[in-house]
């Protein structure tokens, strides 16, 4: 199900896809980028879909997406009237949330402000006990975790990191020996390199819209992501001594273990697969990969972890909350997600090495596998 929207004051152009309904649900983000199409948004869906079949959830898979620059001091007032203009879905269907240009503090702003309490509505309205149940998703979404961080902003980007991890294990190789490379330190990539650093791993470049920023023998990462703005931008005029300053595209020619493309759509093309040096590539943005830049990095026995098994982790996360599986005590969380990523990713990986099955290929099986189960009543407590 395709619908497009113009905006009637700036002419922005919004899209809801809705791939596939379970129990009258779909999930997935909003997300707001100059340029953004209704192709983009499909292949986005498509990927919600694949996620909550592969992780067994109860829903199906949606995307929302609007063609314009999150920077604009108007972009607020045209998220607000884009997701007045999917009232109907939003009300009963689609459960959404942040990404790309969209953080959750904003997107749960404007449903305030259309009186829908927060961007999980759809399903919380659905709940037995509806306040009960906004109590809890507030309380595990604000929960402090070390380092002064919320658990619903950094889960997405832990789960990234124990993919990252689960795929060194799966080489034998310890993390302190593993050298990383992230496109992207906004929410899902500077909450992926702040738990890789903690688990010991080198984070030697990393890549916001102003350049790449590399040390080889690993960055400070804490300190990187003191110096970030709004919009995951570092200020250059603050940086650690030591750090170079480089092309904004020399993250992907990085000489390390793992690329981690935590940025835009698309950023791995045909045109610079080959500038690729890493073990293996984890997505953690949405199509970060385009099918035939997978497939040459195929040929080249370089695997892509795809983004509905790397990231899901967010996504699990709040369905794990929702349906009253963990609550605001962070190591339940933390726990269960660490244990489901190791076990998908170590699959994934030994299908590629064993059988050279693709992990994208064992991924879709995965998901065809529970497509159909869960049709029925989804029980929210």
């Amino acid at each position: 199900m395709r619908v497009q929207w113009t905006d009637p004051v700036t002419g922005a152009v919004g899209y809801l896809v809705v791939h596939t309904l379970r129990a009258g649900l779909a999930t997935g983000g909003t997300r707001m980028r100059a340029g953004c199409t209704m192709t983009e948004v499909e292949d986005l869906a498509r990927g919600m879909a694949n996620k909550t079949a592969t992780f067994d959830l109860p829903i199906g898979g949606a995307k929302g997406g609007v063609d314009f620059d999150p920077k604009d001091p108007r972009a607020v007032e045209v998220l607000e009237r884009f997701c007045e203009a999917m009232r109907p879905w939003i009300d009963a269907h689609w459960v959404t949330a942040e990404d790309l240009g969209v953080p959750q503090h904003l997107i749960d702003e404007v449903f305030a402000r259309l009186g829908l309490g927060q961007s999980y509505h759809a399903a919380i309205s659905r709940a037995a006990d509806p306040a009960a149940t906004m109590e809890r998703v507030h309380a595990g979404l604000n929960a402090v975790v070390p380092g002064d961080m919320l658990l619903g902003d950094v889960i997405g980007g832990y789960g990234v990191a124990h993919a990252c991890i689960a795929a060194a294990v799966s080489w034998g190789q310890a993390p302190v020996d593993t050298t990383v490379a992230i496109q992207g330190i906004g929410t899902m990539g500077g909450g992926a390199a702040w738990y890789l650093h903690e688990a010991g791993m080198k984070v030697v470049a990393v890549a916001d819209a102003a350049g790449t920023l590399y040390q080889p023998d690993g960055l400070d990462i804490p300190a990187l992501l003191d110096l970030r703005d709004a919009y995951g931008e570092v200020d250059r005029a603050r940086l650690p001594e030591g750090v170079q300053q480089l092309p904004r595209n020399a993250v992907m020619a990085a000489n390390v273990d793992i690329l981690v493309p935590a940025a835009i759509s698309y950023a791995i093309t045909p045109d610079n697969t080959y500038d690729v040096a890493a073990r293996v590539v984890v997505e953690a943005a949405n199509a970060a990969t385009t099918p035939e830049a997978e497939a040459m990095l195929a040929a080249r026995n370089i695997p892509v972890l795809p983004d509905f098994v790397a990231n899901a982790g967010a996504v699990v996360w709040a369905w794990w909350l929702l349906l009253g599986e963990v609550d605001d005590d962070p190591d339940t969380s933390f726990d269960r997600l660490r244990t489901v990523m190791h076990t998908k990713v170590s699959q994934l990986l030994a299908r590629w090495t064993d059988e050279g099955i693709t992990p994208r290929q064992t991924g879709h099986e995965f998901a065809a596998a529970h497509a159909n189960d869960n049709k029925g009543k989804v029980v929210i407590p």
